[in-house]
């Protein structure tokens, strides 16, 4: 079993001025996210209005597996007009590992 994570670091654009405004970004993309059968949610920079924290959960059985979904996830989030992504950072563990 490989369980695997990917953390999008995400700058929003200058007219989200709220948190409100911030949320009428990031819940469409968690949306768009949870379509591909992932774990996600928002991790970070909560209070921050132009900023955000992604980040997507997956389990199988081969790590080739989750390594093709983080990447259609990541492919979804670069692709997105309204949020620019400035790092991406993944973690990959089997059930083996000490």
């Amino acid at each position: 079993m490989f369980v695997a994570a990917l953390v999008c670091d995400l700058l929003l654009p200058a007219e989200v001025g709220s948190l409100k405004g911030k949320r009428s970004v990031v819940r469409p993309l968690i949306a768009d996210l949870r379509r591909l059968e992932v774990a996600v949610g928002e991790t970070g920079h909560q209070d921050l209005h132009r900023r955000a924290e992604v980040s997507v959960a997956v389990v199988s059985a081969t790590a080739g597996r989750c390594e093709e979904v983080l990447d259609a996830a990541e492919r979804l989030v670069a692709s997105r007009p309204e949020v620019q992504l400035l790092a991406a950072h993944r973690l990959l563990r089997s059930d083996s590992d000490d």
